[in-house]
């Protein structure tokens, strides 16, 4: 049963006295604006940022997809890591570098 008053920022209900005002002053009206104002951007600027991540999330390859095989440039020679096993470990040099 309270009847607000945004012209002079007063808010009057009936007390069991008569009518109970409460005032406040514009300075304290235009920061608590200031602050509701500030506060909604933060909460846009926060879903918007919600929205991106998730695209973001949607859009990331597949780490399991391999593009592709790399090849050199130039001629390789392959040498065995180990001359004594026959495992597919070796290493890859360039066929142009010097015996030194």
């Amino acid at each position: 049963m309270a009847i607000p008053n945004y012209t002079y920022l007063k808010l009057q209900m009936l007390g069991p006295n008569g009518v109970i005002t409460v005032e406040s002053m514009y300075e304290h009206a235009y920061d608590y604006d200031i602050e509701c104002i500030e506060y909604a951007e933060a909460l846009m600027e926060a879903e918007a940022l919600l929205v991106n991540l998730d695209q973001l999330g949607s859009e990331a390859p597949d780490s399991k997809h391999r593009a592709g095989t790399f090849e050199p440039a130039e001629a390789v020679k392959l040498i065995l890591v180990d001359p004594t096993c026959s495992s597919d470990r070796a290493l890859r040099i360039s066929a142009t570098l010097d015996s030194k």
